[in-house]
């Protein structure tokens, strides 16, 4: 009974120190669990009987995945967009989620904080922000190569593989308060904030019409938006030839400055 509550100690001072550094059980130094645990690296050596593999063993038992391969995080976030990317939102539960990348259910609770978690992280990692966010740090000077670089990122965050944007655009339109709108909801500020940077220096300059930084948001991200989603389906249709998306870019770029630029 002494040697299981010894055991039982040592898996929970293994799961703090591995949530304090945001790391897998397996990737925590033994000198860092000892720690936790209270008790001298030699002494928790003499416990597990001379190594750390009774313990990994012990912390599965306990329902989490002590890791030493990539991290449960890395391996969770492209387990969940191959799901979406390949059947749609609704296939990612997070059993799925946990049989595809090989963890256990209590290691993506610890690590996402559920589902609406697990989402926000694909989003983060396959949607536009990160390249929106970078662009806003260091902005063009020129209207048009901000816009232009505005629709590169879309273009390349909707064509980045798997692609998960358009599972997320079509459970966004058909349930406005489902995962993928709390998702979205949750990124928005973020999302304004680098628009925000990218857009009104504009119109303070008075290159740009004074509209609410709403509208001149969907003025612009509204049409490449839908043809970006159409796109695959218009393709393989007779009559509906759609020039290189290239070139779709500097079209939309141009038809984007004649509505919000002020007539010189």
């Amino acid at each position: 009974m002494r040697e299981h509550e010894q055991m039982r100690d040592l898996v929970a001072a293994a799961l703090a120190a591995a949530r304090e550094r945001g790391r897998d059980v397996a990737d925590v130094p033994l000198t860092a669990i000892a720690t936790a645990a209270g008790v001298s690296r030699s002494t928790l050596l003499r416990r597990l009987g001379g190594s750390r593999g009774p313990l990994d063993e012990a912390v599965r038992r306990a329902g989490v995945d002590p890791g030493g391969r990539r991290p449960v995080r890395e391996r969770a976030i492209e387990a969940a967009a191959q799901l979406v990317a390949e059947r749609g939102l609704g296939a990612m539960t997070l059993d799925a989620v946990a049989e595809r990348a090989a963890c256990s259910l209590p290691s993506l609770h610890t690590v996402f904080d559920g589902r609406d978690g697990l989402l926000g992280a694909v989003y983060e990692r396959y949607g536009p922000l990160p390249d929106l966010e970078a662009l806003a740090a260091d902005p063009p000077e020129r209207l048009e190569d901000t816009v232009q670089g505005l629709y590169r990122a879309v273009i390349t965050a909707f064509n980045r593989e798997p692609r998960v944007l358009p599972a997320i655009f079509a459970d966004l339109f058909s349930r406005p308060d489902g995962p993928a709108a709390r998702a979205m909801r949750a990124y928005v500020p973020r999302l304004l904030d680098s628009l925000a940077r990218l857009l009104l220096p504009h119109v303070e300059a008075g290159r740009m019409r004074p509209l609410p930084l709403p509208v001149l948001v969907q003025l612009l991200l509204g049409p490449m938006v839908t043809h970006l989603l159409l796109r695959p389906v218009l393709e393989p249709v007779r009559g509906a030839e759609l020039p290189p998306v290239n070139e779709v870019c500097e079209l939309f770029t141009e038809a984007y400055l004649r509505a919000v630029t002020r007539p010189e």
